[in-house]
């Protein structure tokens, strides 16, 4: 609620001083004192006296006590028209309970007997004062102490003795210590009671900054003890004021008790900051002699500031409380209280509305807004700002507590218990809320942007969709719509689960990021008879570094030593992609390792062995049962190398009788950990190797080589073809032909010639 606050305790002081000046400056000749005064003035001296008479005295008393007193230095009746002069008069009344000392005087003054009309012929003075120790002192005494009378001038006063009424069309001015004041025409009703200043009614108040107060009319009622007036309007240079009514009441000596504007009350202030407060009703309470005890206004009330920043605040009613001499405290603001903080139209701002049943705004230094506090079940919402469509985000918590800025802009907001954050998209492909909860909630604001971060703690956990995250904490940037999750991070997205040190989510695109001892466990799976690799229905298991989703956790791609398992089948590479609903990945090596898979072949007895092929590169579609490999290639047993530029390798379909009996594969130390014996049955086994490019075949006490080679397991047969093919060992020497088929199993290898590269053997000789 960025109010400025000085101002408008200035404008409630210039209010309350208005109502002193308008209750002294209408009440000064219309009341009992001045018309019991002047009905006795005819009686007294007018019809006994046929000449001049020089200084006397007139009083009248009830119950022992003076009721007024009038001195003139001369007083002349004359016979034709039967009008009297009166000359330098002074009267001073003290009313019934002598708890007054009003004074009034003038040089000239002429009593009509045919009319009754008492008129005064030039200035009339007037000074109020009231006496409230009067009833304890000797008759007419004098109060003890003046304290600043109000003082009052006009001329052309008519009174009236026979119906009491008294009036004037001239010019009423008056004035205090603070302010002066005037007004044209007055008239007073003494059967109803009432005194009404005809126009022109204008008060200026001064002290450091100068106010004017205009009203076209003000009504007075003596029994009610209240003025009313008509379209009040005040101003400064820095604050303006009006309303339909302005109603004062008074107390019994004539200070204002409380003050009431209703229809249209609207405060306005200029300067840097402009705002604008308006509402139906305003009520100012006065407490005696120190200032203003409360001010309530209701009725639509509505606070609209301007600037950089401009911001709203609506309420059904607000309490403004104050302390000491006029210092603003606290506003108490219900029946749907909000608060909306607009920004500029920007690409990254956006609006922000607190709402609640109810919300206290604490003031500092009874200037400025120091925080604010939710009652009842409340709402932030962060909004696309003014013209844009966008994303809508809305908090909810059991409290929430505001901070403001040294410029009364709302600064943060924290939340607790049960916080909830929904947010609501626009595009037409997202058909759900992304909802997140947590313990609490902070939301930080950046002037000219809006709320630039939220941070949830305790117990979180966020929803978009099927994927659904946990943590300790989490961070969200409004700017790059980035989730940031430390504590223990759990994404689970449809059977696959997720746990890092740091979890990072962009909510715009989906993508999800994973930082530190990643694992990644990919369950629910159904088992796949036509697969090999990873086609079993257990979980398949990765780890790593670091992991990047794209869109969904489905696919990801794991960096940093990562480690792709299922039961017994390992592949071991720099980086892995993968690809749940396929069952497919792709990996990469890096200069300091490579990619390594872990697989079943056969020895030369045709007994079950664990081969590792490494390369640069991998691929595989669990589909196709192929592990295409390329770069650097090399597959080893324990008594067999193969090497090549690129390298596809066919797997048998998983049989999981078959492989109950497959031995588990050895562990390279500190690389791969040793899977359950439980877990071998599923280990992919060979069918059929396809290398080419550079081959080479190491066994014991052979080597091959050549441009392609076809494995196949079912009968341990190599065929070597292009380059062309050799086979070397120490034996039987080098055999060279178009094509070589080495039968592992017996040793035989048949050579293959035609005339243009007949075969070859060439045998050592001992010599």
């Amino acid at each position: 609620m960025p109010l400025s606050i000085s101002r408008l305790r200035r404008w409630l002081a210039v209010a309350a001083v208005f109502v002193c000046l308008v209750v002294a400056g209408t009440y000064f000749y219309a009341r009992h004192r001045i018309e019991n005064a002047l009905k006795q003035v005819p009686g007294k001296i007018g019809l006994n006296i046929q000449q001049s008479a020089q200084g006397f005295t007139i009083s009248k008393s009830e119950q022992g006590r003076t009721l007024f007193r009038l001195q003139a230095s001369k007083a002349i009746q004359f016979r034709q028209g039967g009008q009297t002069e009166l000359h330098d008069v002074a009267i001073t009344l003290y009313g019934r309970d002598s708890s007054r000392f009003d004074q009034v005087y003038g040089k000239d003054f002429e009593y009509d007997q045919a009319s009754g009309n008492v008129i005064s012929k030039g200035e009339v003075s007037i000074d109020l004062q009231a006496n409230p120790q009067g009833i304890l002192n000797p008759d007419q005494a004098p109060p003890k102490e003046l304290k600043n009378p109000l003082h009052l001038k006009t001329t052309g006063l008519v009174f009236n003795q026979k119906t009491g009424n008294a009036w004037t069309p001239e010019e009423i001015d008056f004035r205090v210590p603070q302010a002066n004041g005037s007004a044209v025409g007055a008239e007073y009703i003494a059967n109803q009671g009432v005194l009404t200043l005809k126009s022109q009614i204008k008060i200026v108040v001064s002290g450091p900054t100068p106010s004017t107060i205009l009203a076209p009319q003000a009504i007075l009622e003596k029994k009610e003890r209240q003025i009313l007036l008509r379209y009040p309007h005040a101003e400064n240079p820095l604050q303006q004021a009006q309303s339909d009514d302005l109603t004062l009441f008074l107390r019994d000596d004539n200070t204002l008790d409380h003050a009431v504007a209703t229809g249209n009350v609207v405060m306005h202030a200029t300067g840097d900051h402009p705002a604008t407060v308006s509402a139906q009703k305003l009520e100012v309470l006065m407490k005696p002699h120190t200032g203003i005890d409360q001010a309530v206004l209701t009725g639509v009330v509505h606070l609209k500031t301007e600037g950089p920043q401009p911001a709203e605040t609506s309420a059904g009613r607000a309490v403004l409380s104050f302390s000491g001499k006029n210092v603003f405290t606290k506003v108490h603001a219900e029946q749907q209280v909000k608060l909306l903080q607009h920004q500029k139209a920007t690409s990254a701002s956006q609006d922000v509305e607190v709402t609640a049943p109810a919300m206290d705004f604490f003031v500092a230094d009874g200037r400025r807004l120091a925080h604010a506090e939710t009652i009842g079940p409340p709402q932030v919402s962060i909004l696309p700002a003014t013209g844009k469509l966008g994303m809508q985000t809305r908090a909810t918590a059991d409290k929430f507590i505001a901070k403001f800025d040294s410029l009364g802009q709302l600064a943060s907001v924290h939340g607790e218990a049960n916080a909830r954050v929904v947010t609501i998209t626009q595009d037409k492909a997202v058909d759900h809320d992304r909802v997140s909860a947590s313990d609490s909630i902070d939301a930080f604001l950046q002037p000219g942007v809006g709320v630039s971060t939220l941070v949830q703690q305790g117990h979180f956990t966020y929803a978009d969709g099927s994927q659904q995250t946990f943590a300790d904490r989490a961070r969200y940037t409004l700017a790059d719509q980035v989730l940031v999750l430390t504590g223990s991070p759990r994404m689970v997205d449809t059977g696959t689960a997720t746990t890092a040190r740091t979890v990072r989510l962009n909510r715009a695109t989906g993508d999800g990021f994973a930082q530190g001892d990643v694992k990644t466990t990919y369950s629910d799976l159904k088992p796949q008879p036509s697969g090999a690799l990873l086609a079993a229905s257990d979980p398949v298991h990765v780890t790593a570094k670091s992991m990047a989703a794209h869109s969904n956790l489905a696919i990801a791609t794991y960096t940093g030593d990562a480690r792709l398992w299922q039961n017994a089948n390992i592949v071991e590479a720099p980086s892995i992609q993968f690809q749940k609903n396929e069952r497919a990945l792709v990996a990469d090596s890096t200069v300091s390792q490579k990619v390594s898979t872990v697989l079943v072949g056969t020895d030369k007895s045709g007994k079950p062995t664990v081969v590792t092929v490494t390369a640069n590169h991998l691929t595989y579609r669990d589909s196709d049962r192929k592990a295409h490999f390329e770069g650097d290639v090399m597959a080893s047993s324990s008594d067999l190398t193969i090497s090549s530029n690129q390298m596809d390798v066919f797997l048998s379909p998983q049989d999981m009788e078959r492989r109950a009996s497959l031995p588990v594969p050895s562990r390279r130390a500190g690389k791969t950990p040793t899977a359950p014996q439980s877990l071998a049955a599923g280990q992919a086994s060979l069918e059929k190797i396809i290398a080419s490019g550079g081959v080479i075949v190491t066994e014991p006490n052979r080597r091959g080589t050549g441009e392609m080679l076809v494995y196949t397991a079912k009968d341990d047969k190599f065929v070597l073809t292009g380059g062309p093919p050799s086979i070397f060992d120490a034996e039987h020497g080098k055999i060279t032909g178009v094509s070589l088929t080495l039968y592992r199993r017996d040793d035989r290898v048949v050579v293959e010639g035609d005339s243009r590269s007949p075969a070859v053997t060439q045998t050592r000789v001992v010599r």
